[in-house]
């Protein structure tokens, strides 16, 4: 059982060497939303406003690591976007180095995953595989969406994690599914996740984690190379490109093509994407429109016009079909193989 302790709001901004302390008056607010601290949203001074925001990157004295190089590093891959947002890659980071600064700041990491159905099948070896490798040592909450309660296994985890099952409605759709997911991402963090979280992952069930997935991954907004489009260019992108649908992107732009598997951030930042995109969706199923490949369409296109903070390379989101290449040297999170006939609904079984 998780108890909470009701304390008092501390709000340290160091950039003006300001400290707020106490209750926040409406002034401070009006301060706060200036600094890009807060805003005037349904998560407002929750977890996500905390010290995770305005910590310093402190690094034990006495660490003793390999020196980092600005001559030597990975040139078979692309490390930094157009918009100097960094792409994550093994050898671009030393976890030994990120471990020392983001664990002692005891941050509270939330994960959404959906085992609606048939899928509910997946989640064991989801949560042991994530046991092993995904944010050890840090207080990670799983939030299990499904309709079936009864099904979901019983997991040992480790100290600091924990489960909460959310209810939801199954679906004679694998598309509504889809769809409807962002609305209930986007009402848990309203309801209980954006008063327990710093962080919030939104990862899919028919998954495993294969190697370490760590802090390296936090960031404000985080986003995911989809492994079946990172060769390509954006005219090859299976974007929305009816204008009708409101998660049309013209041809010519584009800068990458993101997997709606694994998105993450701030929960405030990832709550505004949601909410993005479930009044997209809504304003589409209004005119009789699905964009091309539901929620993942009005991710691309959000996604496009306001820029994530950190890219994951294609090592977090791989597939089990495919085989380790010079690129992806290691694979740390993976969609299994299935059959999609046998385990979604309204999808035809071939002969």
């Amino acid at each position: 059982m998780r108890f909470f302790t009701k304390i008092r709001p501390s709000f340290t901004l160091p950039l003006f060497g300001i400290v707020l302390l106490g209750e926040v008056k409406n002034k401070d607010v009006r301060i706060l939303e200036v600094l890009g601290l807060c805003q005037q949203d349904p998560v407002n001074f929750r977890r996500e406003n905390c010290s995770c925001r305005t910590r310093d990157m402190l690094s034990p004295q006495g660490l003793l690591y390999k020196q980092p190089s600005v001559l030597k590093g990975r040139t078979n891959v692309v490390t930094v976007t157009p918009w100097l947002a960094p792409i994550v890659w093994e050898g671009t980071f030393n976890p030994l180095i990120v471990d020392s600064i983001y664990k002692p700041m005891h941050l509270s990491i939330a994960t959404t995953v959906f085992a609606v159905g048939k899928y509910v099948r997946f989640l064991r070896d989801f949560l042991e595989t994530a046991e092993k490798h995904f944010m050890v040592d840090f207080k990670v909450h799983y939030y299990i969406f499904t309709d079936r309660r009864e099904d979901v296994p019983a997991v040992v985890l480790a100290p600091g994690r924990n489960v909460t099952i959310i209810p939801v409605p199954g679906s004679n759709r694998w598309q509504e599914i889809s769809s409807r997911r962002m609305e209930m991402i986007q009402t848990a963090i309203e309801n209980q996740i954006g008063k327990e979280a710093d962080y919030i992952f939104c990862l899919d069930v028919d998954t495993k984690f294969h190697g370490r997935w760590g802090a390296e991954t936090l960031s404000r907004l985080v986003a995911t190379i989809h492994p079946g489009y990172y060769e390509h260019t954006h005219e090859h992108y299976p974007y929305e490109r009816r204008p009708a649908s409101r998660a049309y992107i013209p041809a010519g732009e584009g800068d990458y093509y993101y997997g709606g598997a694994t998105i993450a951030g701030y929960v405030r930042d990832v709550h505004k994407l949601t909410k993005y995109c479930r009044e997209q969706l809504e304003a589409d199923a209004a005119n009789s429109i699905e964009a091309a490949w539901q929620e993942e369409s009005h991710l691309n296109r959000y996604l496009l016009y306001n820029k994530p903070t950190k890219i994951l390379s294609p090592e977090y989101l791989w597939q089990d079909f495919k085989a380790k290449n010079n690129e992806v040297q290691i694979i740390r999170f993976s969609q299994v193989n299935k059959n999609y006939a046998e385990v979604r609904p309204n999808v035809k079984k071939r002969k």
